[in-house]
């Protein structure tokens, strides 16, 4: 090994947490052999997230065990949604424990990937005097901070290729097709593969729909000779009505309905309101699963390398961030406690009713 560079953190953790998504193995080799090549840290692994970083479940990494990892899917570390600071007194154990096995392990840093709720832990774990980085990942695209999370463009690249293919199956018996993607709170996933697959109707979070306004688009596609329509609706999406009900009253309404989630709402509302034959089809987990994109790749890897290189100046209680074309870093506080939303006057917005696409509105 070549003489390694000046760092200041000597030894680091890694975890992964919340939700896994293609791209984490490419990261965690990116951070991982650049902290050991580049500057001879000592590196471990921690276990199913910070449910691991509890219960003392660690082990050291070494080059094989991050070599050969950069187009696997998952997380070689394993993952869990564990969240110590949720419940106050059992929470505080579990903070107490996270700190007693950081200081027993001697770290000089630990680094977290994960999305909205992870980052915010590792923000909260700063403040209690933890040198944290984090790293942005999620399918949704919704941490606050960062242009762009890897996840994203793995996500995108599966819904539209789902999309292109129910185009076929929808052709075929001239139908309506609903397509469901992830996005509780944020539409950026339905709103990209919408128009990278050419939907007729993107439904997403941040605007609620009017069925109404979504039944006159689809009878105007069938009186000009389009025998069938693509629809591409978020999972958190919300018509007019819902969107003015508080959360309790809109699960008893949910309830009632007997559907299984918002395409299946939709479709009914779709089939009620226009006579055509409407199928509805969750994509669910597969939008998380597989290896990731050749964008991720690069970007997962860019951002790992930069972690290695802020942990190396010791520059902790940060996220490491794409902002434009390069990458950069921002405070923890900035992603904590927040969801990153499609603006109103976002310019896809525009691109998407340029093109003739309703928003359902």
């Amino acid at each position: 090994m070549e003489s390694a560079e000046q760092s200041v953190t000597k030894t680091f953790g890694i975890l992964t947490a919340g939700g896994d998504c293609p791209g984490l193995n490419a990261a965690i080799r990116g951070v991982c052999r650049a902290a050991y090549s580049r500057y001879h840290m000592n590196i471990l692994g921690i276990s199913n997230g910070y449910r691991g970083l509890i219960e003392g479940d660690v082990r050291p990494l070494s080059p094989e065990d991050f070599s050969g990892i950069l187009t696997r899917g998952g997380t070689i570390l394993g993952t869990s949604r564990e969240k110590p600071f949720k419940s106050s007194e059992i929470g505080e154990d579990k903070v107490k424990a996270i700190k007693e096995n950081y200081n027993k392990l001697k770290l000089d840093g630990l680094v977290v990937l994960g999305g909205n709720g992870t980052n915010t832990t590792g923000y909260l774990l700063s403040q209690e005097g933890l040198n944290i980085l984090g790293m942005p990942k999620t399918i949704d695209n919704d941490i606050e901070g960062t242009d762009r999370s890897f996840g994203f463009h793995s996500a995108m690249a599966i819904c539209t290729d789902a999309i292109d293919r129910l185009h076929s199956i929808a052709a075929s018996h001239n139908r309506v097709m609903v397509i469901e993607t992830m996005g509780h709170k944020a539409g950026w996933l339905a709103l990209f593969s919408g128009i990278a697959g050419g939907g007729d109707v993107i439904i997403i979070p941040e605007i609620p729909y009017d069925i109404k306004a979504i039944s006159r688009h689809l009878k105007g596609r069938a009186k000009t000779g389009k025998s069938f329509s693509i629809v591409v609706v978020a999972e958190g999406a919300l018509s007019l009505e819902e969107a003015r009900m508080d959360k309790k009253d809109r699960k008893k309404l949910w309830a009632e309905s007997s559907a299984p989630s918002a395409a299946y709402r939709i479709a009914r509302q779709i089939e009620a309101e226009t006579g055509m034959e409407t199928r509805a089809t969750v994509l669910g987990h597969v939008q998380r699963g597989g290896i990731p994109s050749a964008s991720d790749r690069i970007l997962a890897t860019r951002f790992g390398t930069a972690a290695a290189d802020m942990l190396a100046r010791g520059e902790y209680g940060k996220m490491v961030a794409r902002t434009g074309s390069g990458t950069g870093a921002v405070d923890l506080s900035v992603p904590a406690g927040k969801i990153k939303k499609v603006p109103k006057d976002d310019p896809l917005l525009d691109t998407a009713a340029a093109v003739g696409t309703c928003l359902g509105v």
